[in-house]
């Protein structure tokens, strides 16, 4: 019996644009619910400190930046007649940098509302710099470090008399 071969399904532009539009549309909600069920909680239960305000404001700032890199990477372009040139960069494609941005909203999102419970969960974004350096390590360092040695090729015996003879004319 014969299997039959069929083409691996991509995704259209126009389906590329409604996803993305779709995927900014859920980060964007899970950032405001974040940020709003933190100043919520805050205001009715607890007191701003330093330490709270300085981690709100760095929260905010990785919302920003986060949300605003992935709204530029997926922009699309469209011509004057409205056609679609480009759809922009798909932000559901596995192993591509969005998905490194998603994970970072998450976690910010996680640690403000951990925060609520005790102060210490803003610590969990030390996981921000050891994942970046188990990445740089994986992808960049040790395959450097790790590379074979490359193989010399392997010289016929005519080949080696001649080198010899040619190095002991030398000396």
């Amino acid at each position: 019996m014969m299997t039959k071969k069929t083409k691996v399904a991509t995704k259209g532009a126009k389906q590329i644009v409604e996803e993305n539009i779709t995927t900014l549309s859920f980060y964007q909600n899970m950032i405001i619910g974040a940020i709003g069920t933190y100043f919520t909680v805050m205001m009715l239960f607890f007191n701003f400190t330093t330490l709270t305000i300085t981690f709100t404001i760095f929260s905010g700032i990785v919302y920003i930046g986060s949300y605003q890199f992935m709204k530029y990477i997926a922009h699309a372009t469209y011509t004057e007649s409205g056609q679609l040139l480009d759809s922009g960069i798909d932000l559901n494609m596995e192993g591509g940098i969005a998905e490194h941005v998603k994970d970072l909203i998450i976690l910010t999102s996680g640690v403000q509302i951990l925060s609520l419970i005790s102060n210490y969960f803003w610590l969990l974004w030390l996981l921000v710099p050891l994942r970046g350096g188990w990445m740089v390590w994986k992808q960049l360092l040790a395959p450097w470090f790790f590379a074979p040695a490359p193989e010399q090729p392997e010289i016929s015996e005519k080949k080696q008399r001649k080198l010899e003879k040619k190095m002991a004319r030398r000396h």
